[in-house]
């Protein structure tokens, strides 16, 4: 098949977990080409996600690697076979690469557990909030490119409107409902759509109130993507320059205790809209 330059974070994932399969059944590159019947330099291309690869190839590999996780197998397969255009193309090369296989990833996953600390998450924010939460950006985007951007967040939000939404759990502090960007008004029709985006049956909120006290990774937000499967799970982080993508298993594991522990200082879902109402009222 082709190359695709540059390869996305869905097409680097697939080649990764090829290469983690590859790796679990014990042979090296040269190995594999041979029991594969191509060549070391097609392996190197297709584990970095710089060459595609059809969904049939990928369960041929996995039947010569002896890969006994079928669900695993076919999790993979899908993603091969994933190969329509996705709606976040159409920002390609106006907006950060991390942005838009952020876009893809929710497109693709089964739920979502994120904690936010200081501001809203970003399915969860009106459009005058995220405007606001932009305007705090270093250096300071273009109107143009203000407008890209809050029109990328906006459509990233159909995600919880299609047809098999994701499971959604949002933690978030008190301190990021009591942060007012845009000022009053904005601030309180931020926590009504809140409000109103809890009552979905796929959506859980959770607020973590400063009684609560400390809790891990306390100074940073973390959104964790479930995929279809444990081993295709991904963890996306902020930071002031962009995203980062985290994927390997032992940090899930942690992130995943991490999360739970979060969960469990937070408010119940009925107690967190109540709090909500509250801090509402005295906005």
């Amino acid at each position: 098949m082709p190359p695709r330059k540059p390869p996305t974070a869905r097409q680097r994932r697939l080649g990764s977990e090829l290469r983690k399969m590859r790796e679990h059944a014990g042979f090296a590159p040269a190995e594999a080409a041979s029991l594969l019947g191509t060549d070391r330099t097609t392996i190197s291309n297709t584990e970095s996600g710089r060459f595609g690869v059809s969904s049939t190839r990928v369960r041929t590999w996995a039947d010569c690697y002896a890969c006994p996780d079928q669900a695993y197998v076919d999790a993979l397969a899908d993603m091969a076979e994933e190969r329509t255009k996705g709606w976040w193309e159409d920002y390609r090369g106006e907006l950060s690469v991390g942005a838009l296989d952020l876009a893809e990833l929710e497109h693709h996953a089964v739920g979502f557990r994120a904690v936010q600390i200081m501001h809203m998450p970003g399915l969860l924010q009106t459009e005058d909030y995220a405007r606001a939460v932009y305007a705090e950006a270093l250096p300071a985007p273009t109107p143009a490119n203000l407008r890209r951007r809050l029109s990328h967040r906006l459509r990233r939000r159909d995600v919880l409107d299609r047809a098999s939404p994701p499971t959604c759990t949002f933690l978030i502090h008190e301190a990021a409902l009591r942060m007012q960007y845009g000022g009053r008004k904005v601030a309180v029709r931020q926590l009504d759509h809140l409000l109103k985006e809890s009552e979905r049956d796929n959506v859980t909120v959770r607020v973590i109130p400063f009684a609560a006290g400390g809790f891990p990774n306390a100074g940073s937000s973390t959104h964790y993507v479930y995929g279809p499967v444990p081993q295709l799970d991904t963890v996306q982080t902020d930071t002031p320059t962009g995203s980062g993508f985290v994927d390997a298993e032992t940090r899930l594991l942690n992130f995943r205790a991490v999360l739970d522990r979060t969960e469990g200082r937070s408010l119940d879902p009925q107690s967190s809209r109540d709090f909500i109402n509250e801090i509402a009222q005295q906005v």
